[in-house]
């Protein structure tokens, strides 16, 4: 179900004519840097937008103007996990996985997961109440599956030595034609805080 969801969606994202998704990139930039959310993070994870997503590389410099640090994942594919790194200027990116531009390796950029304050999302659909459909990868699954493991009910009966950090706020960037109904879901998944799209802001029901 999954698949034929996904290649429904793909193929009306990718039939979005240029210049009207130039357009709705602007406003959904302009909804997500008026964000109160957005701008009282320190700590941003981005992507970089590839094929007919919703484009983030142009703004990317915006968000260092902002006087945040930019966070960008760097894929490692033999492993099948996403490294993040500080970008501090957008010219500093190389081409990657798949021809996606990410940020080249430097240890002393290294960031860890628990240092993101909000991080924004990519993915082929979604629905209100916050469920994710990705590209079938599961690089971002694996990556935020840290955020389930801090509510779970093993740290409920062992109290963590050390406090736990707060979960970082989940906003997904999407166009009107990728929202759906419903996206199957399971118990695990991480949802979405918020949708932002060309339209409006979805405050995800589940939270």
């Amino acid at each position: 179900m999954k698949k034929s969801i996904r290649a429904e969606l793909l193929r009306k994202r990718d039939a979005i004519p240029p210049a009207l998704k130039a357009q709705k990139d602007a406003a959904i930039w302009q909804r997500l840097s008026a964000l109160e959310e957005f701008r009282r993070a320190e700590n941003v994870m981005m992507y970089v937008s590839f094929r007919s997503e919703a484009d983030t590389k142009r703004f990317l410099q915006n968000v260092i103007a902002f006087g945040k640090k930019l966070i960008l994942p760097f894929v490692d594919s033999k492993n099948r996990v996403l490294e993040l790194y500080e970008v501090r200027d957008a010219s500093e990116l190389v081409r990657g996985y798949m021809g996606i531009p990410e940020p080249g390796i430097k240890e002393n950029r290294r960031v860890d997961f628990n240092a993101v304050d909000l991080i924004i999302i990519p993915g082929v659909g979604f629905d209100i109440k916050g469920n994710r459909l990705g590209y079938g990868g599961g690089y971002y699954d694996r990556l935020l599956s840290g955020i389930g493991d801090r509510g779970s009910e093993t740290s409920k009966k062992e109290p963590a030595r050390t406090p736990q950090p707060p979960s970082p706020c989940l906003i997904a960037l999407a166009f009107e034609e990728q929202i759906v109904e419903e996206i199957p879901s399971e118990s695990h998944d991480i949802k979405m805080d918020m949708i932002v799209t060309e339209k409006r802001l979805i405050r995800c029901a589940s939270h």
